[in-house]
């Protein structure tokens, strides 16, 4: 592979931005939302059947939510889902550090 001939580009951090999609920064908060709720799934060694119970949706709509199709669920949907699974979930509003726009964190 000739990788003279390549353009590198570095990213902004959020590959939906990088992509042009509209709402950027809440997809990518759910897309650590969801990826928090599947590290949980699979550290209580749940299956998709027990976990869809847990969260009070069906094994299909666990399924899609797993493969990355979270769309239809919202940020405060997800945020209900890792209480379900016993997660504690605390909102902080604080200035910036340094003088710039805010930004959405998720700490695990």
């Amino acid at each position: 592979m000739k990788t003279d001939k390549m353009k590198i580009e570095r990213g902004s951090g959020n590959v939906f931005a990088d992509l042009g999609h509209p709402d950027a920064e809440a997809h990518l908060l759910k897309a650590k939302l969801v990826t928090r709720i599947d590290a949980i799934i699979r550290q209580r060694g749940l299956t998709q059947v027990a976990a869809a119970k847990l969260l009070g949706l069906s094994q299909p709509d666990v399924s899609r939510l797993l493969r990355g199709n979270f769309r239809e669920f919202s940020v405060e949907r997800l945020l209900r889902l890792l209480m379900a699974l016993g997660r504690d979930v605390e909102i902080v509003i604080r200035a910036p550090r340094r003088t710039r726009q805010g930004k959405l964190l998720v700490e695990v």
